[in-house]
């Protein structure tokens, strides 16, 4: 048998063995050391807000002409808590960035060309030097136009101010919404949750920033959103900051609304004297939710900014607005002018009092009447923080608000700080969490649990049956309890969950399943020198962008590993060309003797496709599946070519021609297996690599004629 029929039959077939061996030494190879690993922050860093019978311990920024200041000493400042001085006892200065040249952002790319260079997404670890931020789109209280305009600024934003390892979730308040979840540093993931961003019909804001006036009141014109949708709002900001509550450091929340107001006063029907049909203002006040709102920012260490949407409104007469002059001696033209200016102009002041009121006491800023949102500046704001704190007397824990003031002595400079602190005792709980609880906050968390060694590699594939993930879970036995039982076969046990995690966080799919490996003395040593693939299938239910999320605990231990990957699941049923997920394996020596799905011994090396490691002068194949391909009307054949690159640190060091795809001997033209191969020479040193494959149908539509997968892998010494 060829390989190449070997290879495309893993593809295509069924995973056959549930717990394989794979080639891996008892402990991962070790890396360097990078600078920013470091530079890691100290502990109390991870404790912006920390409120303790011995610390009271808060955040501040200090600016000089919009740059920030870092090198200031306790001595510079000044704090007040309830007016009253105190003494510094605790002090310094945490960066968010990185000064590793590894870490500066790469150049902006467009993220929608299917030819464009892999970007790998940085692994998220809890203690690296990183901003953490979630961009939450109020798409309940924004116009059609601004959330257009939300999605130009927000592209321009990854584009120009992400670096590689800040942690960014785009949240919209609409819908179902999951938090912690969506916290990545992936950038596929970040743009499409961008470009899923849509009007929501029933906004508070309606189509325009504001409504012509005199113009035939159309359902699409008039907001139809009412008070209700505020507290909505609301409920879903509280959710979210309670998500980042448990992400290490100092957290940041950019809040994108047309309108979050203190106040809301709508006309209603008189209930006193229904008969008339009166009107009366009904006035419902916001002030006690939103001050909770910022309390929570505050015990949870998140800075909220906000972010005015209707940019540089113009708030005068527009083609859109239909006014009927009276006699002028009824009234002046100019009075009715000057009072729908003023009108509008009021609506913005009043519709960002509510946002303003959050960001002022959580120590971040508003943003308005800017067409580029200041996103670069908010940006530049998370670039690190002073921590600033005192010993507490005992009349602090009295439950009630807290002031705080800080001042700088330089003269020429500004400072911000959240605006006090509840006087709770913020000591870590002693309550211990369930396995459940622990098992759901691994699949949840964007930091990997790292307890057990854990590795996911996961394939779209299609059938005639539906399309379907293939997934290969790497595992370190040495990580898993194992214990003899009376047949003298050893025995482990872990609890498996995986969850599919859909559009704006939402759970689309979730499988919990014990699993127990019996293996005889020959496997169970074979076991410990190579590792374990444990393989599963997911069924799809839609198609589009998911996040996949695993982790196992072991039964005995409770130890806890997690993995997870971005998966862009094509609609296959729109007749585009689309390409599986990529094999990757080493090429057997001898075609036919051994089956490249199985693992392949190479000097302690994880060779096989779950985890990808190779000698330099490796040979290796690499398979996937081409769907919807045309056909030529007089051959009934497809005309495809293929082009494979390799890219290292962004740049691309291999390219190979492109060359035709054969077709002639398929039996499913909807369905193409093909097959690469790729030696490893001298120009590959050891580091990590991405493989991509370009695929061109040449019948196809222009913009429908690209289609591109690649795979990471990695050369070791």
């Amino acid at each position: 048998m060829s390989p190449k029929l070997v290879l495309t039959g893993f593809l295509l077939a069924s995973i056959v063995c549930s717990a394989v061996a794979q080639q891996q030494s008892p402990t991962e190879p070790q890396k360097p050391v990078t600078p920013q690993q470091q530079a890691q922050p100290e502990v109390d860093s991870q404790d912006v807000v920390r409120i303790t019978t011995n610390l009271v311990q808060i955040d501040a920024v200090v600016t000089k002409d919009g740059k920030h200041v870092t090198d200031l000493k306790p001595e510079d400042f000044e704090l007040f808590e309830d007016g009253r001085p105190q003494t510094i006892t605790n002090f310094s200065y945490i960066s968010n960035v990185s000064s590793s040249p590894s870490a500066a952002p790469p150049p902006p790319s467009n993220y929608k060309d299917k030819t464009a260079a892999p970007v790998l997404p940085a692994v998220a670890q809890p203690r690296d030097v990183r901003r953490t931020v979630a961009v939450v789109v109020d798409d309940l209280g924004m116009s059609f136009q601004s959330v257009a305009l939300a999605r130009t600024q927000l592209r321009k934003f990854v584009n120009e101010q992400l670096q590689p390892n800040d942690l960014v979730a785009i949240i919209h308040t609409s819908g179902e919404v999951g938090a912690l979840q969506q916290f990545t540093t992936d950038r596929r993931m970040i743009y499409n949750s961008i470009d899923r961003l849509r009007w929501y019909p029933c906004s508070r804001a309606g189509v325009h920033v504001f409504a012509p006036v005199g113009s035939p009141e159309r359902d699409y014109d008039v907001a139809c959103g009412n008070w209700r949708s505020i507290s909505s709002t609301l409920r879903v900001l509280k959710f979210i900051i309670e998500g980042m509550h448990d992400l290490p450091g100092r957290k940041s929340l950019v809040l994108l609304s047309d309108s979050l107001p203190i106040e809301t006063q709508e006309p209603a029907t008189n209930a006193q004297n229904p008969v008339d049909g009166a009107l009366s203002d009904v006035r419902t006040d916001y002030s006690g939710q939103l001050k909770k709102v910022a309390e929570l920012a505050i015990r949870s260490a998140v800075v909220v900014y906000a972010v005015d949407t209707r940019a540089l409104a113009y708030t005068g007469l527009t083609a859109a607005d239909r006014i009927t002059f009276p006699s002028r001696t009824v009234e002046q033209p100019d009075r009715i002018l000057n009072g729908v200016m003023n009108a509008r102009s009021m609506s913005l002041i009043t519709s960002r009092e509510g946002a303003e009121l959050i960001a002022r006491q959580t120590g971040g800023f508003m943003v308005s009447n800017s067409n580029d949102f200041k996103l670069k500046e908010i940006a530049e704001d998370q670039k690190g923080y002073y921590l600033l704190g005192f010993r507490p007397t005992d009349e602090v824990f009295d439950r009630k608000f807290h002031h705080i003031k800080v001042t700088v002595k330089p003269h020429g400079m500004s400072v911000r700080t959240r605006n006090g602190f509840f006087g709770a005792d913020h000591a870590p709980e002693t309550s211990e969490l369930t396995p459940g609880d622990l098992m759901r906050r691994a699949l949840i968390s964007p930091f990997g649990a790292s307890a057990i060694t854990v590795r996911l590699t996961t394939i779209f594939t299609n059938f005639d049956t539906g399309s379907r993930l293939r997934s290969l879970l790497y595992i370190n036995p040495q990580d898993l309890v194992f214990v003899d039982d009376p047949g003298g076969l050893h025995v482990a046990s872990f609890e498996l969950g995986m969850v599919l995690f859909g559009d704006n966080g939402q759970v689309n799919d979730v499988q919990r399943r014990g699993v127990t490996l019996r293996l005889q003395d020959d496997a169970y040593q074979n076991a410990l020198r190579h590792g374990i693939v444990y393989t599963t299938d997911t069924a799809l239910k839609d198609a589009g962008a998911f996040q996949f999320r695993v982790a196992i605990r072991d039964e005995k231990s409770g130890h806890i590993g997690s993995a997870g990957q971005f998966i862009q699941i094509p609609n296959l049923g729109d007749g585009r060309l689309a390409l599986s997920g990529l094999v990757l394996t080493k090429e057997t020596p001898e075609p036919g003797t051994a089956n490249p799905a199985m693992p392949d011994a190479q000097d302690g090396i994880t060779a096989g496709p779950a985890v990808r490691q190779f000698r330099p002068g490796g040979k290796l194949i690499f398979a996937y599946s081409i769907y919807n391909a045309q056909q030529d009307p007089a051959t009934h054949l497809p005309q495809l070519t293929t082009q494979m690159r390799i890219f290292h640190d962004g740049k691309a060091v291999f390219t190979r021609d492109p060359s035709s795809v054969q077709v002639d001997s398929q039996t499913d033209p909807k369905r193409i297996p093909n097959i690469g191969r790729l030696q490893l020479g001298s120009e590959f040193p050891p580091g990590e690599y991405v493989l991509q494959v370009i695929v061109t149908d040449r019948l196809a539509k222009e913009k429908q004629q690209i289609a591109s997968q690649w795979i990471d892998f990695e050369i070791v010494k």
